[in-house]
């Protein structure tokens, strides 16, 4: 008999094992714990004892067991500690892309797209007539037989240069990006956990990018009194540190990174909660956290002036209401023709996301 068979739907076929269940939950809280396995593993048993995830078959000695087995945890012999493994780092990687980005509507598909037609790499839906210099890679043969049946009919069927379609490609870019995270005493100030959806959003980018557009390039550079890179296998243990802001060494710094870059695409992402606040002038720091210093503020509009010349787009996505830093941000975002957000921590990774694929289909010449 031909058609389809339903069945009675049983939930418990389709729900995940107790393993993965847990495995959810630890990988979510060694981001908020920064890789702390011991405080990750506390609150985990915290969470056990309220909300019994756990039962008789399959208790936490036996997650921890697997744990060990399938390689997301290592144990030192001889003091028992226990770290997380390369494939636990993967995982939360992963984990923040399907969070952030899985909520996300679907965008087109195919990698990174500039709006220059032509021979191109990916194919693009739309058609056009024949014009002359076109080759034979761009002939779109099923719609032009169509318009030659249509056109001259079965019995007398023909194609003239009327009938042709061109089917348009697009030129792939491959694009550079520093993504700046300000680590300042401030993202954790007041009781708001700023720095982990940070965090969350730097490692759902760089998965992003290394499974959807490995050709394109992600530095992360983090900003507090200095600024440094740090590689993607240590976001999980960032940490805010008693630092100032001090946004021009990781503008100094991330303007280095992409002087090195080949790729003709470059771009600088910056997530901060706060004013600049310091400068490191020679061996000595000049800080100041009390409203904006323009000595401050000038070397921060001087960098986005230098920027805009070098056609290095900076968007900053700021997560702070107060009016005077809104008016900060936008002065410095009209000197860089670039552009500012102002989100809310759960809108943090939407923003950032939206704004990288849409970025890329526009090519800086």
């Amino acid at each position: 008999m031909i058609g389809h068979f339903f069945s009675k739907y049983d939930p418990s076929e389709n729900s995940k094992s107790k393993f993965e269940q847990l495995l959810d939950l630890f990988t979510q809280l060694l981001t908020y714990t920064s890789g702390d396995v011991t405080e990750a593993m506390d609150w985990l048993n915290q969470l056990d004892r309220k909300f019994q995830l756990t039962n008789d078959e399959y208790g936490m000695g036996d997650f921890i067991e697997e744990l060990k087995e399938k390689g997301y945890l290592d144990e030192n012999p001889v003091t028992g500690q226990f770290n997380i493994t390369s494939k636990t780092e993967q995982t939360i990687r992963k984990q923040s892309l399907e969070e952030i980005f899985g909520k996300l509507k679907k965008t087109k598909q195919g990698n990174h797209q500039t709006f220059k037609p032509g021979m191109g790499d990916e194919i693009n839906p739309e058609t056009r007539p024949f014009q002359f210099g076109d080759t034979l890679e761009q002939i779109d043969f099923t719609n032009s037989i169509r318009n030659a049946q249509i056109n001259h009919g079965i019995d007398s069927f023909m194609m003239r240069e009327d009938d042709l379609e061109i089917r348009e490609t697009d030129f792939k870019t491959q694009t550079s990006t520093v993504l700046m995270i300000d680590i300042s005493h401030s993202m954790i100030l007041y009781g708001e956990d700023r720095i982990t959806p940070a965090k969350k959003v730097a490692m759902a980018l760089s998965e992003l990018i290394q499974t959807k557009y490995p050709k394109d390039t992600l530095d992360i550079v983090v900003f507090g009194n200095d600024a440094w890179t740090i590689e993607v296998k240590d976001l999980p243990y960032l940490q805010v540190g008693p630092y100032h802001t001090n946004t021009v060494a990781g503008l100094e710094l991330a303007m280095e990174i992409l002087r090195r870059r080949k790729n003709p695409n470059k771009q600088i992402f910056m997530i901060t909660d706060g004013k600049p606040t310091c400068l490191k002038i020679g061996k000595k720091y000049y800080k100041n956290s009390f409203g904006l210093d323009r000595k401050v503020v000038n070397r921060c509009i001087n960098l986005a002036a230098q920027c805009k010349k070098l056609k290095i787009p900076i968007t900053t996505f700021m997560i702070a209401t107060d009016p005077y830093l809104q008016r900060f941000v936008q002065e410095f975002t009209e000197t860089n023709h670039g552009k500012a957000f102002f989100a809310s921590l759960d809108k943090l990774g939407a923003f950032i996301f939206k704004d990288f694929e849409s970025g890329k289909r526009k090519t800086v010449y």
